[in-house]
């Protein structure tokens, strides 16, 4: 967890550990939300540690703060951990260190996690354009070779960015079952048009 360190999430977000190419280190939180292994990445101060804390308040599964050992299977998948010396702690800027295994119990906890989604915090920018309708999708975030669905949440002052992550979650879920709200509003929209 040593701030000096930090790989930024914008450009060298990832780094190889030692000579292995199944194995790589990601800069961000780690979560099990709503079952879905959730890596939330954004620049250095976005806020990441605290919305992982609300996450955690809401009933979701810690895995890791700041660092993520991601891993490649056999098969493919993806799987990630924190490093065994900073397991269960998470740096919280004015309350220092803290440790969610004693703090929210055993149930707060995962020890790892198939990679099933990144969520990038971006601060919101006047002038920048963001989807409105969920028509358009980011491109994926490739990890170790796998693309792994990515999703843009703008940060912004009065924005509830932990609910914003649960629904977007949420929301992947659903298209992975292959419902698209707003496919079903566009044929809405063109029924009542016709």
């Amino acid at each position: 967890m040593n701030k000096g360190k930090k790989i930024s999430p914008s450009s060298k977000a990832m780094r190889q550990v030692g000579p292995d190419l199944r194995r790589i280190t990601l800069s961000g939180e780690f979560l099990q939300i709503f079952g879905l292994g959730v890596i939330i990445i954004g620049h250095s101060g976005i806020g990441k540690s605290e919305i992982a804390l609300e996450l955690i308040s809401r009933g979701h599964r810690f895995i890791s703060d700041d660092v993520v050992e991601v891993r490649k299977r056999k098969d493919g998948n993806l799987t990630g951990n924190a490093p065994s010396l900073s397991r269960y702690f998470m740096e919280i800027r004015g309350l220092g260190i803290i440790n969610i295994k004693e703090i929210f119990g055993l149930q707060a906890i995962s020890r790892q996690s198939k990679v099933g989604l990144v969520i990038r915090l971006k601060r919101w920018q006047r002038g920048d354009e963001y989807d409105r309708l969920g028509l358009e999708f980011p491109e994926d975030f490739e990890i170790l070779g796998v693309k792994i669905p990515q999703l843009i949440v703008p940060v912004a002052p009065g924005r509830t960015i932990a609910l914003l992550i649960e629904v977007a979650c949420k929301v992947h879920l659903l298209r992975k079952k292959g419902y698209h709200a707003s496919h079903e509003i566009v044929k809405r929209l063109d029924k009542a048009l016709a």
